[in-house]
């Protein structure tokens, strides 16, 4: 099945395109104090390497504006600057080179104040991601709809839009976050038939690894899958990296990303001999660290790790790679052909030679 994705008017973050059918990019935030300059680079150049898209920085007061140079000028993927409440930090950090901002204009102040924003903006080209979250509602949207609903969201959402394009700006991405999952989905919805500026996905406070990932994956699954969305954030409580992971996943199951390696690893059960489980998580990380240096080139094979032979047959025949699990010893299989018997030691790394031989052939 081939996802048809809805339509929307093309912006520019940086060397990143948003909408008009480019790719779906995965965002993250940083979550060092954005004035330590040092932690902050090294936090994102950890996070390029395992395929982060955009990067948003807190900018909460001037001296975090003022490490947005040193920042800027250290990385090599877009930066999204993430201002409330002083006009003054968005102004500075457009000065200090960003490549975007995210503001909530219902908190910044007055027109005014939002008209230089804008005007800062628009004279370099900078889109403004409007956000709007279940928890910032404006007094009078909350008083009309009783409770911060999908519809409530979305009104304040659009009327920041106009505000936006009233005062002339012409790049803009829009999110819709709730921390709840079919509050997020509805709201997504509404908003994707009103509107054609590229939307950013994403629930809000989602949680923690397993519960947020958990929330993130069943409402952008859907979203997604109906072809709602442009740029998406897992919002965990965890580490930023985490957050890429769970990204890029989301949408390599959904074929929206293409493809690295593709680990298939049975839950194991009372039939299992040996550790799968460890076997498995040192194939991943090994598979993890070889798709950092080769980022989206060429083929990768799918590797399967099975336990025993109720399934275990099957996805010897079907996986590119696949050890199967006996009692002390793995069984390698490659293209469905047994070529080795191995101890649990060393299989991580052949299992590794055998996915270089494999983008080797396939590369020519």
């Amino acid at each position: 099945m081939i996802i048809k994705r809805r339509p929307t008017l093309p912006i520019q973050v940086g060397r990143v395109k948003i909408g008009g059918g480019a790719p779906i990019s995965v965002q993250t935030m940083t979550k060092t104090p954005t004035r330590n300059a040092k932690a902050t680079i090294k936090q994102i150049l950890e996070l390029e390497k395992i395929g982060c898209d955009i990067i948003r920085v807190a900018v909460p007061d001037m001296e975090a504006a003022r490490a947005i140079p040193t920042i800027r000028r250290a990385i090599h993927i877009p930066l999204i600057a993430d201002i409330h409440f002083d006009y003054r930090l968005a102004l500075a950090a457009v000065a200090g080179g960003v490549d975007g901002l995210r503001i909530n204009p219902g908190n910044i102040g007055s027109k005014d104040k939002i008209k230089e924003i804008v005007r800062a903006a628009s004279e370099r080209n900078l889109p403004i991601r409007i956000g709007v979250n279940a928890g910032s509602l404006e007094k009078d949207i909350l008083a009309r709809h009783g409770a911060p609903t999908a519809k409530a969201l979305v009104e304040s959402a659009l009327a920041k839009v106009k505000l936006l394009e009233d005062l002339g700006l012409r790049a803009i991405k829009i999110s819709v976050k709730a921390s709840d999952v079919m509050r997020t989905i509805e709201a997504y919805r509404l908003l994707s038939r009103k509107t054609n500026w590229p939307l950013h996905l994403g629930v809000t406070e989602a949680g923690t690894l397993l519960c947020g990932t958990i929330r993130s994956s069943v409402a952008l699954g859907i979203l997604l899958a109906e072809g709602i969305g442009d740029t998406i954030r897992v919002s965990l409580a965890d580490q930023p990296a985490s957050e890429v992971r769970a990204g890029r996943e989301i949408l390599r199951s959904l074929g929206l990303h293409p493809g690295g390696p593709r680990l298939i690893v049975c839950p194991t059960c009372g039939r299992t001999q040996m550790n799968v489980i460890k076997i498995a998580h040192a194939i991943e990380k090994k598979l993890e660290k070889l798709e950092w240096k080769n980022p989206q080139a060429g083929i990768w094979p799918s590797v399967a790790v099975m336990g025993c032979v109720v399934n275990g047959p099957g996805e010897a025949r079907d996986a590119d790679i696949a050890l199967i699990c006996g009692k002390n010893r793995l069984f390698l299989y490659v293209a469905g052909v047994r070529t080795a018997v191995l101890d649990a030691r060393s299989a991580p790394a052949v299992v590794i030679e055998q996915v270089l031989a494999f983008r080797a052939r396939k590369s020519g």
